[in-house]
């Protein structure tokens, strides 16, 4: 079952996380199947909300991917091809549980209404989402070896949380939610009534171009980070070259921000992950 499995998994990454599906096509081919296992178990976790009818069902299937990752009811469990997959990567490469386990915990914030408070929260909630994801594609690449990478996953993967909810502020905030930092949006005047009724101010503009800002940032170091990585790991970052277009073209096109954001092409994300790759070796 395990081929068809994570045949499976790619196919759900396809669907539900282009970008991330995309970046995948640069790994080395023995890694390839574990970092995608990896990604679609993401996207199931991070497409709960969207999928149950509130905050109790999805507790409930978050805990069905706690349990699975503990051991409880593995025949079951392994007739979900995404959990077989995932499980098959966690036996091969000795992936920590704990750091799974932790992704689940912070997504249980995606169930509830309440705002992100501040900006030290919402680095944690990257952190334990997306810089988790890089961390352990930098371990698979590694044959299962813990890494050293600097500080590229962290910094990527709050740089991607970022891009990726300035572009989303739109659908998000027509769910009633609040992704991006409160205290950051309450400093430049910002009111919830106004940014779930999707009203543009002057204040949601600096606010959202304050937090572009710390995005380029974090994008500058993880670059910088990822250049002292070892050529082997980073096929780990190829989401990078994507992120960095998705903010210069948000930065050049930022007049509407609750506006669909605009995107390229698939074979130009390709074509511009597979050049980074080239850069890379």
């Amino acid at each position: 079952m395990a081929e068809e499995s994570f045949a499976f998994a790619a196919n759900s990454l396809r669907e539900a996380d282009r970008d991330r599906y995309l970046a995948t096509l640069v790994l080395p081919a023995e890694a390839r199947p574990g970092i995608t296992a990896l990604m679609a178990f993401n996207a199931d976790v991070a497409g709960i909300r969207d999928r149950v009818s509130g905050p109790q069902p999805g507790e409930i299937r978050l805990q069905w991917w706690n349990d699975a990752l503990t051991g409880e009811g593995h025949g079951a469990v392994r007739q979900n091809p995404i959990a077989d997959a995932l499980l098959d990567t966690i036996e091969k490469y000795g992936l920590p549980v704990g750091t799974l386990q932790r992704l689940i915990g912070a997504r249980r914030f995606d169930l509830y209404d309440d705002p992100m408070p501040d900006l030290q929260s919402f680095e944690g909630y990257a952190g334990e989402t997306a810089s988790t994801l890089l961390q352990l594609s930098a371990m698979i690449l590694n044959g299962g070896e813990p890494v050293e990478e600097g500080d590229a996953a962290g910094h990527l993967g709050v740089a991607q949380a970022m891009i990726g909810h300035i572009r989303s502020i739109g659908y998000v905030s027509s769910k009633g939610r609040i992704m991006l930092p409160w205290s950051l949006l309450e400093a430049n005047g910002v009111r919830e009534s106004e940014l779930f009724a999707g009203q543009e101010s002057e204040g949601l503009h600096a606010a959202l171009s304050q937090v572009a800002e710390l995005a380029g940032e974090h994008l500058a170091k993880a670059k910088a980070a990822i250049a002292k990585t070892p050529v082997k790991l980073r096929p780990a970052f190829a989401i990078y070259p994507l992120l960095e277009r998705q903010l210069a073209d948000w930065q050049q096109s930022a007049s509407n921000p609750f506006a669909p954001p605009s995107d390229r092409a698939d074979w130009r994300k390709i074509a511009a992950i597979s050049w980074w790759a080239l850069r890379q070796r």
